[in-house]
């Protein structure tokens, strides 16, 4: 009969599951393909060292598909082994600042479609709101893509898109100033 030695209580702690680890493990090596998929523009903005970097270019010329897969399963190790903490952090900011943007792109969208198909009554809802809109310029422009969506043609509307998406940026500038200042 075998018996177990008494073990002291924080011995005899196991840790996390084997279970808990693969998923961990599985998680950061979806990151690391994430890694792969991202921008070149963005990749450079995130807090990376260099053997990581490194590797992930290399994951990037790799077009086998086994030697690829193998690639992501290094950076997957690489991040294990590192703190992946800040990498994943970064990585949420510039996935929130996407869906901010698009959220912002489709309301502009709308709006361009209330103009078309509203008109007035959709101005003065956009002007409750920006109320620094060149309301001749915005008619103008809302009269043309009225006249361009009627003719199936799409230089009208996308002037007007153009228009709404400069007068947002201008004002979400004046804000970021006035939040600094």
């Amino acid at each position: 009969m075998h018996k177990q030695p008494d073990l002291a209580p924080e011995e005899n702690d196991e840790g996390p599951s084997k279970s808990q680890l693969k998923r961990e493990a599985h998680a950061l090596l979806e990151l690391g393909r994430t890694l792969v998929e991202l921008p070149e523009g963005r990749l450079a903005t995130l807090p990376l060292d260099d053997k990581l970097r490194d590797a992930v270019q290399l994951a990037r010329r790799i077009h086998a598909r086994s030697g690829r897969k193998r690639q992501i399963q290094y950076i997957g190790k690489l991040l294990r082994n590192g703190d992946p903490q800040p990498v994943i952090d970064a990585l949420a900011a510039i996935q929130q600042e996407d869906r901010r943007a698009a959220r912002a792109f489709h309301q502009l969208e709308d709006w361009r479609e209330r103009f078309i198909h509203e008109g007035d009554e959709a101005v003065g809802d956009w002007l409750a709101q920006y109320p620094d809109t060149d309301r001749q310029q915005l008619r103008q422009l809302i009269r043309q893509a009225q006249k361009d969506y009627k003719d199936n043609k799409p230089k009208g509307p996308r002037a007007l898109f153009r228009f709404l998406r400069e007068v947002s940026e201008q004002r979400a500038a004046v804000a970021a100033d006035q939040a600094e200042g």
